[in-house]
């Protein structure tokens, strides 16, 4: 419905839509063969319309995928790193994903329990299907467990291991202190 049609309850009287009011007052060529143009100009638009979105709903159907996994699968859990302590630094090699964890249930379409680690305990054990990631196999490939702790928010703090460098940078009237920490 129209936001004119909702607000005085009948439909606009432009000459687009005279036809469908039910006046028929204008008799002159020119003003009728004006509105069968301005018809036929909304109709182009919104057929052009429809196929702006239909391409675009290809191209996002296209990225979409829908993941659905098995009860017993073995899938990655998405981490997400304290902003304040990474300070934009390093942010490629960080952990995006711990695991792999086992699937214990299919709680609703998109919504599946893990098997968490005790040190994932206080960890609600219910996640969407967008924070997993699907594990497959490599008896090539190894694994090193690394303890990392993560907390009720799915995040974790690094903490500096060696100290390997210091400078100050100075810049006209300030000088800024540079360290370097492994």
């Amino acid at each position: 419905m129209a936001p004119y049609e909702a607000l005085y309850g009948r439909k606009c009287r432009s000459p687009i839509y005279f036809d469908e009011v039910g006046e028929r007052k204008v008799l002159d060529p020119t003003v009728i063969s004006w509105m069968e143009e301005a018809r036929e100009k909304v109709k182009l638009i919104r057929q052009r319309l429809q196929t702006a979105q239909n391409r675009q709903k290809c191209y996002a159907d296209n990225r979409r995928k829908d993941l659905e996994f098995e009860v017993g699968d073995r899938v990655f859990l998405k981490i997400t790193p304290l902003w304040s302590v990474t300070a934009g630094k390093g942010k490629k090699l960080q952990l995006r994903f711990v695991g792999p964890f086992k699937i214990l249930q299919r709680v609703g379409k998109v919504v599946y329990r893990l098997e968490l680690p005790p040190n994932l305990s206080r960890t609600h054990d219910v996640f969407h299907v967008s924070m997993l990631k699907k594990y497959y196999p490599d008896p090539s490939h190894i694994l090193q467990s690394e303890e990392i702790e993560i907390d009720e928010s799915l995040t974790y703090e690094e903490k500096p291991v060696q100290l390997l460098d210091r400078k100050v940078k100075e810049l006209r009237n300030k000088q800024i202190p540079l360290v370097k920490i492994l």
